[in-house]
């Protein structure tokens, strides 16, 4: 009669995970819509949606390995397709340098990286070890989904602004954690519980920094120039040199002026 409750309280918990994940999936289409609007990607970063993408995938590929896993099969195999076009979309409104550096940072993660895994993961001959092994490789990349959003939290406290960072989408991040622990305990697969612990953390300080920053003005962001790694010198400098000219021009012609009219009264 336990384990009939325990199995019955996994299914529960998973069907709310399932719920969840696909909100969470959702939660960047305000975000996207505004890139479609404005046709621009403005300050938006394309990390979080192609580390999300990996960690779908590898995901998936635990959960064709593992037993059972009908649930992680489904969700991630959704997760992997809008992640796939969220980052379509993006690309195709990026600029180019930002493109450029969206392109390797896929062909990176999602080609080689994965490719390696798969490779390497499938020399294992033992069924047991080998879903042990990915199951370690995804902990670790579970716990940079949840920390990819810290580039948009060192954004907010730069910015002093909570324009570029998504409420819904932190806290349907949060509650994910929390239905995905209790999931991976109750099926006892600590490789799907313990990386949800760290993501319940980065969801709740995303939640905090929101409700801090809230009320502060807007900040005006610059077209996305890769996270800051661009940086801006020479169009400061060109700006000021400008600056400098016009002011020198500005004073000739003052200078110039009063010599015209100083011959004018003599």
């Amino acid at each position: 009669m336990a384990a009939l409750d325990l199995h019955l309280m996994a299914s529960v918990f998973g069907i709310l995970g399932t719920i969840f994940a696909f909100l969470v999936y959702l939660a960047p289409l305000p975000t996207f819509y505004r890139i479609f609007k404005t046709k621009s990607v403005q300050g938006f970063q394309s990390i979080p949606y192609s580390v999300a993408l990996f960690s779908a995938m590898l995901m998936l590929y635990y959960g064709f390995l593992k037993t059972n896993a009908l649930i992680l099969i489904l969700v991630n195999s959704i997760g992997c397709f809008i992640e796939t076009v969220y980052l379509v979309m993006y690309m195709i409104y990026a600029p180019p340098k930002v493109r450029i550096f969206t392109a390797k940072l896929l062909v990176l993660f999602n080609v080689l990286a994965y490719g390696l895994i798969l490779g390497g993961t499938s020399q294992i001959p033992n069924a047991s070890r080998r879903l042990t092994v990915v199951g370690y490789i995804n902990v670790v990349f579970n716990v940079s989904v949840f920390a990819a959003p810290l580039s948009i939290m060192r954004l907010v406290i730069k910015t002093k602004s909570v324009e570029y960072m998504s409420f819904p989408l932190s806290l349907c991040l949060t509650l994910l954690a929390v239905v995905w622990f209790f999931y991976g305990l109750l099926i006892k697969d600590l490789f799907i519980a313990a990386p949800n612990i760290l993501g319940f953390a980065f969801g709740i300080a995303q939640m905090i920094m929101f409700l801090v920053y809230k009320e502060k003005k807007k900040a005006v962001l610059p077209e996305c120039s890769l996270n800051d790694q661009i940086p801006n010198t020479y169009r400061v400098a060109t700006v000021e040199n400008d600056d400098i000219s016009t002011a020198g021009e500005t004073n000739t012609q003052t200078q110039l002026e009063a010599g015209d009219k100083e011959e004018f009264r003599s």
